[in-house]
């Protein structure tokens, strides 16, 4: 079994015939919390629709678990952005986090008593048992993203990605969010966070992906986190982060 929890080679991505991403070579360890951190536009959404198979890639490799992809994805769970969900969709709170348990079965299996007993444990996890029977489109934006974490780890996948999980949600479900991953951590897990706040990305993650439609840097968060690499990664908004107070 391989070592890497995710192997990409060579992956470049097109948008028509703009090239999104380019060359990109990755190495992920288990057991990890990865940030990937890059300017709007930099193909960070894109990645992980080619890690998931959800568009053509123009070359290169992507495996899990040291097997192809495309053979590994009950092992891969996916927490997508707000805004690629349907919240007016007639459906609630327990059955989105049911859909977890779909990873595990054949076209023609019913789900049975351990996956709804998995989806309560969830759900219970996330403290949101008491909105179960609730249309998701009637919750919070924490409740909502809540929700679809629970339907991750109702997956028991290996490799999880979260695309922006703390975007509108409330204090105290950021922080529930980052206590269930760091137990997910401890059990072996690798987790993905596409995140843009800057300001929590050492006290969040232990190795940072930068990426700018390339490449820039990868690797632990006190030798990749710096002020050079950042300036590389998001050019003329670099000024915007010395404003803020980040870098200096």
């Amino acid at each position: 079994m391989s070592e890497y929890a995710l192997e990409i080679k060579g992956l470049s991505v097109n948008y028509g015939r703009k090239r999104i991403l380019t060359n990109i070579f990755l190495n992920l360890e288990r057991g990890k919390i990865y940030g990937i951190i890059g300017p709007n536009g930099a193909g960070k959404s894109t990645l992980f629709k080619a890690i998931l198979n959800q568009i053509e890639t123009i070359g290169g490799s992507i495996k899990i678990m040291g097997n192809e992809a495309d053979k590994m994805l009950a092992n891969l769970a996916y927490v997508p952005q707000k805004d690629e969900v349907d919240w007016s969709f007639p459906t609630n709170v327990k059955e989105v986090v049911l859909q977890g348990r779909y990873a595990h079965k054949r076209v023609w299996q019913w789900l049975d008593k351990n996956d709804h007993f998995k989806a309560t444990e969830a759900m219970k996890k996330l403290q949101i048992q008491h909105l179960k029977g609730r249309q998701i489109g009637k919750l919070s934006g924490g409740q909502q993203q809540r929700v679809f974490l629970a339907r991750a780890l109702c997956q028991e996948a290996e490799l999880y990605l979260l695309d922006e999980p703390f975007s509108g949600v409330d204090n105290l479900t950021e922080a529930k969010i980052i206590q269930i991953l760091k137990e997910q951590k401890s059990q072996s897990k690798t987790i993905l966070v596409v995140h843009h706040d800057l300001a929590t990305v050492k006290e969040y993650f232990d190795h940072i992906v930068l990426i700018n439609q390339r490449l820039i840097a990868e690797g632990p968060v006190d030798k990749v986190f710096t002020p050079e690499k950042i300036r590389e990664t998001f050019g003329g908004q670099f000024s915007i982060l010395q404003k803020a107070g980040l870098f200096h």
